[in-house]
């Protein structure tokens, strides 16, 4: 199973990548646990400067801006790969 998180305050732009993660989990049939993390302390733990961010299993791998759909299909694929 993936571990997704969302890094963020809860803004429109990190609801928006939420919703976007969530829908490409849907649309793969992917057995993942999207988690929302707000807490400053806990998105500091990955290094990012600005939000949202985006981490599969541990890894950070988009941050700043709101990735396409594709981009997130590409980064959960390469992530099933790994494990």
């Amino acid at each position: 199973m993936l571990t997704i998180k969302v890094l963020g305050s809860g803004c429109a732009n990190c609801k928006r990548l939420e919703q976007i993660a969530r829908k490409v989990v849907s649309d793969m049939a992917l057995e993942a646990q999207v988690i929302k993390v707000t807490e400053y302390q806990e998105i500091m733990k990955y290094n990012i400067l600005s939000t949202p961010g985006l981490v599969v299993n541990e890894k950070l791998v988009s941050s700043g801006r709101i990735p396409s759909a594709a981009e997130v299909t590409t980064w959960l694929a390469n992530a099933l790969e790994a494990a």
